[in-house]
Formats: C-alpha cells, sequence, structure tokens
C-alpha cells in the first residue's frame, strides 16, 4: 500500500529550522538507552522565534516527544512550528495518536526528519496533519534522524534488526591466549564503551562455547541506577549452557535457541527453564544454527538492534552470512604471538577479489586502544565483495 499523499517537503529550510530540528536530534538521544522497542524522538515547539516546548520519548507506553513538548508549551503551542524527528504517528498504540494531539493544540506547521515506515503510519500521520490546514514538512536532517534509529527502520523496512558484531584483538589480529584467556585485551575506557553500546541495544547474543569458556553476564553495568536489560540469547544448538552459568542468574530475560532436531534430556531442558531460560528451537545451518532463521525470530520479538560478542568460530560465521551491519574492532596495542587464537574462523577466499570487503565508517581512541566501525561495503550484487 502507497503512503498517502502529503504537503511536498519544502526545498530549503532556513538556519532556525535546522537549529531546532537539531536541538530536536539532541533531545531523541536521551532516550538512546531507554525507549525499546519504540523509536528514539525528539521534539521542539517554536514560536514566534522562541522556543516554547521540547519533549523526548522516554519509554514505550509512556507519552511520545510530542506530548511532552505540547504539555511544556500549554496555550503557546496554538500556532507553533512543530520539529519533530519522526513522524507523527497516527494510530493508537500504548498512547493516542500524536498527530491528533498536534492538531487539537493548534499547531501552524510540522516539520519531521523521517517518514515513519510502521505500515499503522507510514504518510498516514502526516496526511492527517495536512488534512487539518497544518503545513507539513519532511526530510529536514534526514540522515542524522536514520542514524539514530537504525534498527527500527530497518525491522519495519526489511524485516530484520541491525546487526552489530563486536571483537577486541590485539595488533596481531588475536584475541586470547592458547589457553583461553582474555581478560582484559583492551583497556578501561573501551570496555566502557562496550557498556554504552549494550545499553542501547535490544539484545545481546553470544554462543554457547562463549559461555562454557567465559561465563559472561551479558548485562549492561554502567551507572549505579537501575535501568533496561537487553534480551539476552545464547545460541546453543545442544544445549549445553550450564544451569549455573552467570546469564541466568542475572536481572533480565535469556533466550536459549537450540537446533530443531537437538534431543537433550528432559532434566536438562527442565533444570534451564527453571532458572528462568526460555527456550526455542531454529532449524541449523551450514555451520550451526540457521543464522536467517535466527534473525527472523529475532525480528519477530522487536530486536531493533543486535549486539553480538562471540568467539572466533560464531563470529566468523555471522561475517560469512552477510547479515552483519557494521563490525566493531576493539585494537589493543599488544602482541599475543602467532600460537594466539585468531579473530576469526573463517574459509580463505578462491582469490582477493573474492574477499568480503569492508569501508572504515569510524575510528576513534578510547585509552590506549582504538576502536574501528567498519560496514560492509555494498556493490550491485547486493552483498558485500
Amino acid at each position: 500500500m502507497s503512503a498517502p499523499a502529503v504537503a511536498a517537503p519544502a526545498t530549503r529550510w532556513s538556519a532556525a529550522d535546522e537549529a531546532a530540528m537539531r536541538r530536536a536530534l539532541e533531545l531523541a538521544e536521551l532516550g538512546l538507552a531507554t525507549t525499546d522497542p519504540n523509536p528514539r524522538v525528539g521534539c521542539v515547539l517554536t514560536r514566534e522565534g522562541r522556543t516554547v516546548g521540547e519533549g523526548w520519548h522516554e519509554r514505550a507506553g509512556t507519552p511520545h516527544a510530542e506530548v511532552l513538548a505540547l504539555r511544556a508549551a500549554g496555550d503557546q503551542a496554538a500556532g507553533a512550528t512543530a520539529y519533530v524527528t519522526l513522524e507523527p504517528c497516527a494510530h493508537f498504540g500504548r498512547t493516542p495518536p500524536c498527530a491528533d494531539a498536534l492538531v487539537a493544540a493548534g499547531v501552524a506547521r510540522v516539520v519531521y526528519a523521517v517518514p515513519d515506515p510502521n505500515p499503522k503510519v507510514n504518510g498516514q500521520g502526516a496526511a492527517r496533519l495536512a488534512a487539518a490546514g497544518i503545513v507539513v514538512e519532511a526530510g529536514l536532517l534526514r540522515p542524522e534522524g536514520e542514524a539514530q534509529n537504525p534498527g527500527f527502520l530497518q525491522r519495519l523496512r526489511q524485516g530484520r534488526p541491525w546487526v552489530r558484531l563486536k571483537q577486541a584483538m590485539s595488533v596481531d589480529g588475536r584475541v586470547a591466549l592458547a589457553s583461553g584467556a582474555s581478560r582484559w585485551i583492551t583497556g578501561e575506557a573501551a570496555r566502557s564503551d562496550v557498556q554504552s553500546w549494550r545499553a542501547r541495544s535490544s539484545c545481546i547474543l553470544t554462543g554457547s562455547g562463549t559461555v562454557l569458556a567465559d561465563d559472561p553476564a551479558l548485562n549492561v553495568r554502567v551507572g549505579a541506577e537501575p535501568r533496561r536489560q537487553p534480551l539476552r540469547v545464547v545460541l546453543d544448538s545442544s544445549l549445553r549452557t550450564p544451569t549455573d552459568a552467570r546469564l541466568l542468574r542475572e536481572p533480565g530475560e535469556t533466550l536459549l535457541l537450540a537446533a530443531s532436531d537437538a534431543a537433550p534430556a528432559e532434566a536438562t531442558v527442565a533444570r534451564l527453564q527453571e532458572r528462568g531460560a526460555r527456550i526455542e528451537r531454529v532449524a541449523r545451518g551450514a555451520r550451526g544454527l540457521d543464522l536467517g532463521a535466527v534473525i527472523e525470530r529475532l525480528a519477530s520479538l522487536e530486536v531493533n538492534e543486535l549486539w553480538i560478542e562471540a568467539g572466533p568460530r560464531l563470529a566468523g560465521a555471522w561475517l560469512d552470512s552477510g547479515l552483519v551491519d557494521e563490525w566493531f574492532v576493539y585494537l589493543a596495542p599488544l602482541v599475543l604471538g602467532s600460537a594466539a587464537r585468531p579473530l576469526l574462523e573463517l574459509a580463505e577466499p578462491q582469490s582477493i577479489a573474492a574477499a568480503r570487503r569492508f569501508e572504515f565508517h569510524d575510528q576513534r581512541a578510547f585509552g590506549p586502544d582504538l576502536r574501528l566501525i567498519l560496514r560492509p561495503r555494498r556493490e550491485i550484487c547486493g552483498r558485500a565483495c
């Protein structure tokens, strides 16, 4: 179904328009780790060159950014311009439609950054505003708005979350000593950055091999206040996760994905479930579980941003699958030697030309370490070549 027709986007916005939208983007950023599975949204109301109201969406089930900005503006909302980072919603969910609230408040103009691909919105919010005589303009700072909600937008447009794979390595490409010891390759600043990316993720995923070797908590450990804990997922074909694993003792949910043809002992399943684990089955693939099926299941659970921390074998499988959108590599200035464990287990390409290629998207120092963010080079064929 095509989106309803709305007013044409403006061809040029003023410096004041851009400043107000940048402020709305700043406000949306405040919900970076809390809004999931909803998008991060900010709203600014201006009237006669003054800001009269601001708001940002904090978490699902609470008022949206537009409603909070309207409350702050009060009577001054009439005749104002609303700058919103995402198209105002037009449907009843846990809260009433924001488009109706803007109409009722008597705003004169609405400028938004990104159209909402949710089929319950998809232009209908803009159409409802335009039908009420409100000037509607779309696309101001759209790239910045898109970057704020990559998982939400990709899940609704393509049916899959935004996938980030994280690894830490020495400068000679090693992730652990031959014994398996890997704490800590990187320093405190780099590990703190990892926590911030965990916090904004819907889900943190690992493999059963990592659980057995490292017994990770897979939780968010930044700040002292209680916070949302992302869903923990373990790819565990044969249900090898120990019942006393740390991740089963942490607040939040843990989902174990086992192979559909696995036949673990009923007592094992019962003990894991008693410890709070949720167990589901997915199909096998050529190298463990079918990662496409895993992604499909996570999308159905409204996972927007998936953060993967895995060993060389599983990390290699994810990269080889072509499903990784961003590859985070934390590079530490130390050398572990040729006997240490490699970054990835991957089959050698038949030629240099056939190697999977990436582009450097961002490089940043954290203490003595360097964080590289790589994105797959998308060719005409639709895959990284």
